[in-house]
């Protein structure tokens, strides 16, 4: 299942950078989770956002696994999705 990862909020709050993103699966589903990352001098956007996301990456994984029946047919006469 191909997912898009959108950046949805991206603010710093005392001595932590919080990371959030909206997660959208092909089959329309989407999954919202946020990360605090520590904020270090130096560190680019993109190296909080790639921190994050290795954070959360566990948890969108078997929001994934469980989102790839969603939306589809299932038959009760043979027990298997159309």
């Amino acid at each position: 299942m191909a997912l898009e990862y959108n950046v949805k909020t991206f603010l710093t709050e005392g001595t932590e950078k919080r990371v959030g993103f909206m997660v959208k699966s092909s089959n329309g589903g989407l999954f919202a989770i946020d990360r605090l990352i520590p904020i270090q001098e130096g560190k680019t956007p993109e190296q909080y956002v790639q921190e994050a996301l290795a954070a959360a990456q566990d948890e969108i994984d078997q929001w994934a696994a469980d989102a790839e029946n969603v939306g589809k047919t299932f038959n009760p006469a043979t027990g298997t999705f159309v």
